[in-house]
């Protein structure tokens, strides 16, 4: 039976990785991806172009604040929301979910193949951004710089963690955005609801702080943003203390799972009723 399911589950795969990385309804999720690569790049271009001298030091916390500020939090959250969001919701509007839920296959593995589909998209996608911002943000350097900042210094332990911060919010993002499009019919509700959550994580309390994505992401990042002092609601943050990476990871892959077995539950109680859409 496992065998059968494992089978099925990358039949179902295949189908929506192309409905995924080729539909034509997620071709803004590759701007958005590209934007931030645009902005570096820009930067980048400005700099040179006008024979400036950029303390290395400040493009690492600039990289820092704009991969935090930027691409976590808009980035790869719309993103995560216009690929995972449409994997049932996407399908109720074309009118072809019944196609599915008329095969011999259990809505379980329906569920996962679905859900490893966006995963992928989303992680290919948006690890390829974040990779190509980091070479964007730094060529403005010599190569001897660079060189020194991969070998002797922590260049590639902090490009490795924040490729995978990145990998972990498709993972957690993904999941959400999954179960949304299952539940609502209009699902930017709740979408616009988790983004606000999401952003005033930094004023909530501790406590509170870790019921949220973004909180275990930002443990894992080697540099975190700081407020600006001149800002009027930096006296308002409040600087929890972030978990172990180790903690972080487990505890985002555990909230997946839980995520992933309630979308389930729920599609399985799945009516289709195309007429109320």
């Amino acid at each position: 039976m496992k065998t059968l399911w494992l089978a099925q589950i990358a039949a179902i795969l295949r189908l929506e990785m192309r409905k995924t990385f080729f539909s034509r309804r997620g071709l803004w999720v590759y701007l958005l991806a590209l934007f931030p690569v645009f902005l570096f790049a820009l930067h980048t271009f400005v700099t040179l172009e006008r024979h400036r001298q950029t303390d290395f030091g400040e493009s690492t916390n600039a990289f820092a604040g704009v991969f935090q500020l930027l691409d976590l939090r808009i980035v790869v959250f719309f993103g995560c929301l216009g690929i995972c969001m449409n994997l049932f919701r996407g399908e109720v509007i074309d009118r072809s979910l019944h196609y599915y839920f008329l095969a011999p296959v259990r809505r379980e593995v329906l569920v996962v193949g679905k859900y490893l589909a966006g995963l992928i998209a989303a992680t290919v996608i948006f690890t390829t951004s974040t990779i190509l911002q980091w070479i964007a943000e730094y060529a403005q350097f010599p190569s001897s710089t660079i060189t020194a900042y991969l070998s002797l210094g922590n260049g590639w332990s902090h490009l490795a963690a924040y490729t995978v911060t990145t990998m972990l919010a498709c993972i957690g993002y993904g999941s959400v955005f999954l179960l949304s499009g299952a539940i609502f019919r209009n699902p930017i509700f709740p979408a616009a609801i988790l983004l606000l959550w999401e952003s005033i994580n930094v004023f909530l309390p501790p406590l509170l702080q870790k019921f949220s994505v973004i909180f275990y992401l930002k443990s894992l990042l080697p540099i975190e943003a700081a407020p600006d002092a001149r800002s009027g609601m930096a006296f308002l943050v409040v600087n929890a203390d972030p978990v172990p990476p180790a903690v972080a990871i487990g505890g985002m892959l555990l909230f997946t799972l839980m995520v992933i077995v309630v979308s389930s539950v729920q599609v399985r109680r799945m009516e289709i009723n195309y007429s109320s859409d």
